[in-house]
């Protein structure tokens, strides 16, 4: 579980597809402290270690993570949001983050604000129903309020902090985002036999 409060802000170094995509991240993180297998979030995706070493991390992706995320999208240069599980006794200074993308988003507004960033994002109609206003969503990994809501389209405000630590402070209209619905909506909706199932 994670808390959508990234920790570094990472970049792609290295992409080999195969069965399975193999992504090597540079990271700040102390990697002699992470263990094979240890989950990270990368864009809110959670994927398990499988080789390290002085300032880097290498992930595989199976074909449903990319059917389902942004991985796809990445090359080397991409920034990555990351994010090391918390632990009991952290402070949970965003909200429980499971690192299931559920689906994924479009930007399509960027405007800037009194050195705020708001963002317009539109989910996938199966996902926008869990996203209420002033309720909590994750783009990219990111812990973020919603602002207010129309259809199927969102609205978040990034703080100038937040620009800096996560790579959505260069977010721009029609980047496609890993979005992942609050648990606790998905749920309420469920038990209210909502959900369509």
């Amino acid at each position: 579980m994670f808390t959508g409060i990234v920790t570094d802000l990472g970049k792609v170094r290295a992409i080999r597809d195969g069965t399975v995509r193999r992504l090597e991240i540079a990271t700040a993180y102390e990697t002699g402290d992470i263990a094979l297998g240890a989950s990270v979030a990368c864009n809110g995706c959670c994927l398990s270690v499988v080789e390290k070493g002085p300032g880097w991390l290498a992930f595989e992706a199976a074909q449903e993570t990319l059917a389902v995320t942004t991985l796809r999208d990445w090359q080397p240069g991409t920034e990555v949001n990351l994010e090391r599980p918390m632990k009991i006794g952290d402070e949970l200074g965003g909200h429980i983050v499971a690192g299931h993308v559920d689906g994924i988003g479009t930007v399509t507004r960027a405007v800037e604000d009194g050195g705020s960033l708001r963002l317009t994002v539109e989910a996938p109609e199966n996902l926008a129903k869990y996203i209420a206003s002033k309720g909590s969503v994750t783009i990219d990994g990111v812990s973020l309020t919603v602002n207010e809501v129309a259809g199927n389209s969102f609205g978040v405000c990034l703080i100038p902090i937040t620009q800096e630590a996560t790579n959505l402070g260069r977010a721009r209209s029609g980047q496609r985002v890993n979005l992942e619905i609050d648990l606790i909506a998905r749920y309420v909706a469920r038990l209210l036999g909502q959900d369509g199932k």
